[in-house]
């Protein structure tokens, strides 16, 4: 479950000091209810502000916005109902953010970061990024990485390699190629394809949590 809802500021292009009618912007209570309902096993914690072109049907240019007060409770929050959170990350600073959050433990060892690279604006999908970005990461981190659009597949491979874990799906990749729509279940196993061919192996589900450590978290998640 994604807790990145509630997060967009539309400036109004008439007067950027006030908010368009288009502006979502929630508590943090709000942004994670569903969370402190559902008790997922992870959900995820966007600790990045970025700017978001519009262009869609009009729309006005918007910030993706996570202020450290909201991303803070939102922490607090996700740890006390037994969720690990995904703490997806956009650009170097945002993992400096993050690790500041884990030092005032508002979010448990080992911490999950995902790595999201070629969002526009945002960190490039290339694979000196992908190495700063992991060289700043806390010791004894778990991570993992992603390319949007074309670099899906080269990030699967550059993350494999970095020994990190690696992400792919429809929302972030429609195509097996240019022209041809992909499914979820096409991705994995081209992804799979790209791990075993570098001589690695996909983890089974439980194999997964066990790496994530989300065992331990269970009973305190179904006891809430």
């Amino acid at each position: 479950l994604t807790t990145g809802m509630g997060a967009t500021f539309v400036p109004d292009p008439a007067d950027e000091a006030l908010a368009h009618p288009t502006t979502d912007v929630a508590s943090a209570v709000e942004r994670v209810g569903h969370v402190l309902e559902n008790r997922p096993e992870l959900c995820t914690l966007d600790v990045t502000t970025m700017n978001l072109e519009g262009g869609i049907a009009g729309a006005p240019d918007c910030i993706f916005m996570n202020t450290p007060g909201t991303l803070n409770r939102m922490a607090q929050l996700i740890r006390e109902g037994g969720v690990k959170p995904e703490i997806e990350v956009f650009n170097p600073g945002d993992i400096l953010l993050a690790r500041r959050m884990i030092e005032q433990g508002l979010i448990d060892p080992a911490p999950l970061f995902q790595i999201c690279l070629g969002v526009k604006w945002s960190a490039p999908a290339d694979a000196k990024t992908l190495i700063y970005m992991k060289e700043l990461l806390p010791e004894g981190a778990l991570w993992s990485a992603f390319g949007i659009s074309r670099w899906q597949m080269d990030i699967v491979a550059l993350s494999t390699i970095l020994g990190g874990h690696c992400r792919v799906g429809l929302e972030d990749n429609i195509y097996l190629e240019r022209g041809v729509f992909a499914t979820n279940g096409q991705l994995v196993e081209r992804a799979s394809r790209i791990i075993a061919d570098l001589g690695c192996e996909v983890a089974t589900p439980d194999e997964a949590r066990g790496i994530l450590g989300l065992d331990a978290l269970a009973e305190k998640r179904l006891a809430g």
